[in-house]
């Protein structure tokens, strides 16, 4: 069996093996588990898909005289100021206010409202100035009252992403029964099962190339945004008793991680702030997680193909916790464009980018090869025996 250390002694002097996931798909079907695992040292997954369950943690620095600021908004969209006095915390998905709070002035452009804190975090990321208006909680040590100015990147402290919930182990698909569109975290979902719409890259995803998180753990350290990031904890929602398929695969939501990462070494080109109609922002982020191939087991893991992963059918139209499922498709018939519920072919399409997951992997790819990228071995397994509690108490 290989180490960790012992790879990354390979990244130093510039012999490591790497390859892409789908590359080393390729070559187990060509090969064989067991030349592929001689051949190949490191597997890099990738995907590029909206993760709402992000935010950015900001520190200001003072300002003269100092502020504790209470309220404060970054053009416009409404951060979280209860920690420390120029700390803030910016949600992906907290939406402009400009045009509905006066504070905040008016003559601003009507397609404002559609932007929230994952477009401001790309404009910081980007290098663009963004507008700042803070109030503060008077007292002896912080005298001043408000603050309005300017930031970018460079005139803070910290800006680091902090994000709950990313990188899903599997996913829904979703469709829509019933007869108007609705407008849902997956985009539109046209009335009488006219679309299916899925978030995921199937194969290609990160965790499901290590179903039982066996490599991946805390303190793992990937791709994130363009930058190296860490795996932190597990993410909210996290459930990895989900069912699972023999290979096993989740045949549902299953396991999550919260990732952390500095925002200041990211590229907006892998961190986009994007709008769902009649629902609101989030973030297009991209991922990649190094998986180093220490056993044969671990590279059987990473075989697994699309027509043997599978996810729920979900109708949209029951407006319940638990909704009714169609049934279960494969990765294989998603991406194909095309699948049947109950004999009516349906049109079926992905909020998640093949092209740039595709990229993200040989981004990391080429990192390790330039020996700029090396791994880390997990401080902590992730939890493997959660129970997801919904807010009603029910399992």
């Amino acid at each position: 069996m290989r180490t960790v250390a012992q790879i990354n002694e390979k990244i130093a002097d510039r012999t490591v093996k790497v390859c892409t996931i789908e590359e080393l798909k390729s070559k187990v079907k060509k090969q064989g588990i067991s030349k592929t695992y001689q051949e190949i040292d490191v597997v890099c997954t990738g995907t590029f898909e909206p993760m709402e369950s992000s935010g950015a943690i900001i520190n200001l620095g003072h300002t003269d005289p100092p502020i504790k600021i209470r309220q404060c908004w970054l053009d416009g969209v409404p951060t979280y100021a209860g920690f420390g006095a120029v700390d803030l915390c910016l949600g992906a998905t907290v939406p402009s206010e400009y045009g509905s709070n006066k504070e905040l002035g008016d003559n601003v452009p009507s397609n404002l409202p559609e932007r929230g804190g994952a477009h401001v975090i790309e404009d910081l990321i980007a290098g663009k100035a963004v507008p700042i208006k803070a109030v503060g909680q008077v007292t002896d040590c912080y005298p001043r009252a408000s603050f309005e100015s300017t930031i970018t990147m460079d005139s803070i402290n910290q800006f680091y992403l902090y994000n709950p919930r990313n990188l899903y182990q599997n996913f829904i698909v979703g469709v829509n029964g019933g007869d108007r569109t609705l407008y849902t975290y997956l985009g539109p979902l046209l009335p009488r099962l006219g679309n299916a719409v899925y978030s995921s890259v199937g194969a290609m995803s990160p965790l499901l190339n290590d179903p039982d998180l066996e490599v991946v753990g805390i303190g793992t350290k990937i791709f994130l945004g363009g930058a190296e990031g860490y795996i932190a904890w597990e993410g909210t929602q996290n459930f990895p008793l989900q069912k699972r398929r023999e290979n096993r695969t989740p045949i549902g939501p299953a396991s999550t991680v919260a990732l952390v990462g500095d925002a200041k070494q990211m590229s907006h080109e892998w961190v986009r702030g994007c709008y769902f109609k009649n629902y609101g922002s989030s973030l297009m982020l991209g991922v990649g997680i190094p998986i180093p191939l220490l056993s044969e087991k671990i590279v059987a893991n990473c075989a697994v193909d699309d027509k043997d992963i599978v996810a729920p059918v979900m109708d949209f139209s029951i407006p319940r916790r638990v909704r009714p499922s169609f049934g279960l498709a494969s990765y294989a018939h998603l991406k194909s464009g095309k699948i049947k519920i109950e004999g009516q072919v349906v049109r079926v399409a992905s909020v998640a980018s093949l092209y740039l997951s595709r990229q993200v992997a040989q981004t990391l790819k080429q990192r390790i090869l330039d020996a700029e990228f090396t791994l880390t071995q997990a401080v902590a397994s992730l939890p493997c025996d959660r129970t997801f509690i919904a807010q009603d108490g029910a399992i």
